[in-house]
């Protein structure tokens, strides 16, 4: 029956640990069946040493390196009864404290009584020479915690993975199974992040009653993230909130609501009144939103103040410095960012906003006070150092994050240790999220300038949060809309076109000899093969070849003939296909093969990587990498994010998808020199200006359009904007 999914039952007794992976659990076992046949066995399952008996469950395979073997999805483990299988426990070190000498000592003072003697008689094993009482307390901690940890693993095992058991056990400690039995809902908590359905499966098995109070708060918590996923929202109205969390739950809303007063009364939700709307979200969130409005407010009122004519010889003397003369619109936001504490200076592609920055440098400089520069992606910020001749960092960087014991994220630069600098300069803002935004300015220094450069009209972030929007609308921050095109941009079409379609007019698709083309295809089912042909004939032949690497096509949707899914698996068929010295490796429905672009989907603060010989952490949403090799064995591929190696093991692989092709969305803070975007129909809320826009934003060089030819024009026209609700805006609006 090899090589059919077919469950089976393997019992034995471990013999040997072969491999073992310390980040997923994955392992290689030998296993002596009853019969004494010995068994390679592969799976997950959490720290195993020879002697100890399993209960395997899963499937005979057979690895075209290592021969057949059985594939395991689950497991049971008891300790050994025998004394032989006993002291083959004890000497695989497996108890910290004891190595084969000291096991063989206990095994022949206790023989089988011995796991009974480490764990209730600890003070019995100082009869042994060699083992002092501190030494025999180590021992016999060592060992509980080994019989506690495989008492939460065959607790949870039927409901969350033993990498999320083992962090579960980390926090909690031998209380895990006791609290969690108390309240399951625990898990849906920030440190574990384990989804509200497979608690709550956890809490049907324990009798707990719909209405429990606890399962309506995690219901509630489960809607109100899962909106700030999918839709950036800090918070929900009330109404729309109870309705969400009665479909979750099952139970009525009137019941809920009696329940949502008391959580907001006890301080584990929040209300937030905007006129007649009730505004509902995590207590944190709230916060949040409250800090970042009364620090602006610090920030705003404690500028260090200038006379105006001090500030135009500033400006005049820069202008002679540089060989500029700055247009009305640039001195403006020059005045406004040297006078202010917080200014936000927002346009579009070709108005100004880096000649700016880099005045602003110069000024600073001439001042005597230090300027930071960042950007929240790792693109982003080299952009800006190349625009600027000036280093920019991450925002994550320039805050020094790092990761704590817990496995959390903490950011060095705070409100006890201030940025040094006097001036924080943040470019591509509208990517700010709140998350980022509050820990930014828990770590602005007092009497220090906050100014922010962002395009408005672009795509809010990835995270929750509406920051730059709201802080421009507020009616409370400086802020300099630039809308002058400057002669060199002009010459652009992706400029003109850009501003074309912010300004609700259809692009200019019939130029032949500029940076912005369009390719027919009213077929949709023609576009991906005519992507497909751009960028592996077309463009090359008249280009050169090295401009396939240059190219990224980015679209509107995941789905349809023009969406990621079918763009990325027809793209890596003709830009990266099998090859035999190709390595491979399949994951929740994608081959990942060496040469793939890939894109991380999710901010990543822990995975760790190497560049000239130094480490770091954090691998974020949206950066693109390549897959450098391949290593089956070990179960992890090296990726290359820009100048970045990272060791990602396989658990890691639903973090990565195909970038290929990408959506609008995940292109947020990056530029390619070429981009491709396909025009066809698909859902209406993603037809839209604002979305067009960012797309051809993301071009330094060409633009390319392929598709239906009515498409732009829908979609320079559809005003239509996602609303995100947030409490940010109005806060500031209080001041």
């Amino acid at each position: 029956m090899d090589g059919l999914n077919i469950a089976e039952t393997l019992k034995g007794v471990v013999e040997d640990v072969v491999y073992r992976n310390e980040e997923n659990d994955y392992t290689v076992l030998e296993i002596s069946d009853s019969d004494n046949n010995l068994i390679t066995a592969v799976g997950a399952i959490p720290p195993t040493a020879p002697g100890e008996s399993v209960v395997l469950v899963g499937h005979w395979s057979f690895h075209k390196e290592f021969g057949r073997q059985f594939s395991f999805v689950s497991y049971e483990k008891t300790l050994p009864g025998d004394v032989e299988r006993i002291l083959q426990y004890l000497s695989s070190r497996t108890v910290k404290g004891v190595g084969p000498v000291t096991a063989l000592k206990i095994v022949n003072r206790y023989g089988a009584d011995t796991f009974d003697v480490i764990e209730n008689h600890p003070d019995w094993l100082v009869d042994i020479p060699g083992i002092t009482a501190k030494r025999a307390a180590a021992i016999s901690d060592s060992f509980k915690e080994q019989s506690e940890l495989r008492g939460a693993m065959m607790f949870f095992k039927n409901y969350i993975g033993v990498g999320e058991v083992t962090r579960v056990y980390r926090r909690l400690g031998a209380s895990a199974v006791g609290l969690v039995t108390e309240n399951p809902y625990i898990l849906c908590g920030e440190d574990f992040g384990i989804p509200f359905e497979r608690a709550d499966a956890i809490a049907a098995s324990l009798g707990i009653e719909k209405n429990n109070p606890e399962r309506v708060l995690a219901g509630l918590r489960s809607v109100l993230l899962g909106q700030a996923v999918q839709g950036g929202h800090t918070c929900l109205p009330k109404d729309m909130l109870l309705r969400g969390a009665a479909e979750l739950l099952g139970i009525d809303t009137a019941e809920i609501l009696s329940l949502a007063d008391r959580f907001v009364a006890e301080e584990r939700l929040a209300e937030y009144t905007d006129g007649d709307s009730i505004l509902v979200m995590l207590s944190q969130t709230a916060e949040a939103e409250a800090f970042i409005a009364r620090r602006l407010y610090e920030i705003h009122n404690n500028a260090p103040s200038f006379s105006v004519s001090d500030v135009s010889s500033l400006i005049e003397a820069a202008e002679v410095r540089s060989g500029i003369k700055y247009a009305a619109a640039q001195r403006e936001a020059l005045f406004r960012c040297i006078l202010g504490g917080v200014t936000v200076i927002t346009g579009g592609p070709g108005t100004g906003k880096t000649t700016i920055v880099r005045a602003l440098i110069n000024i600073f400089d001439k001042i005597g006070w230090r300027v930071v520069l960042a950007a929240p992606t790792g693109r982003a910020a080299k952009r800006m150092s190349e625009a600027t001749s000036a280093e920019a960092k991450t925002v994550h960087r320039m805050l020094e994050m790092e990761r704590t014991v817990g496995d959390g994220v903490r950011f060095n630069r705070n409100e006890r240790c201030p940025l040094d600098e006097r001036v924080v300069i943040i470019d591509e803002a509208s990517m700010l999220d709140l998350a980022l935004t509050e820990a930014l300015m828990r770590a602005m220094r007092r009497g220090s300038r906050l100014i922010l450069i962002g395009d408005a009209d672009q795509l809010p972030s990835v995270g929750a949060g509406n920051v730059l929007f709201d802080l421009i609308f507020s009616g409370r921050i400086e802020t300099v809309r630039l809308t002058e095109i400057f002669r060199q941009s002009r010459e652009s079409l992706i400029v003109t076109n850009a501003h074309s379609i912010n300004n609700g007019d259809p692009p200019v698709l019939n130029a032949t000899d500029n940076d912005f083309f369009f390719v027919r295809r009213e077929n949709e089912r023609e576009i991906p093969a005519a992507i497909c042909e751009l960028i592996t004939k077309r463009l090359p032949r008249t280009y050169g070849k090295d401009i396939t690497e240059k190219i990224q096509v980015i679209t509107p949707s995941k789905k349809g003939y023009g969406g990621v899914e079918v763009l990325n698996r027809e793209l890596q068929a003709a830009i990266n296909p099998p090859a035999k010295f190709k390595k491979e490796k399949a994951a929740h429905g994608t081959v990942f093969r060496e040469g793939d672009r890939v894109m991380q989907t999710v901010n990543n603060y822990e995975i760790e990587w190497e560049r000239d010989g130094a480490d770091g952490l954090g691998i974020f949403n949206g950066d693109i990498g390549v897959i450098e090799s391949i290593n089956a064995a070990e179960e992890y591929m090296s990726i290359r994010f820009d100048d970045r190696l990272v060791k990602y093991d396989f658990t890691l692989l639903e973090e990565l998808e195909l970038s290929y092709a990408v959506t609008v969305h995940k292109s947020q803070g990056s530029e390619y020199p070429v981009v491709i975007i396909p025009m066809y129909s698909c859902a209406p809320m993603l037809l839209s200006r604002n979305l067009l826009y960012t797309a051809v934003t993301r071009a330094r060089q060409m633009v390319i359009l392929v598709g239906r030819s009515d498409i732009p024009a829908r979609m320079a026209h559809n005003k239509r904007e996602i609303e995100r609700y947030t409490t940010l805006r109005k806060r500031i609006s209080e001041w």
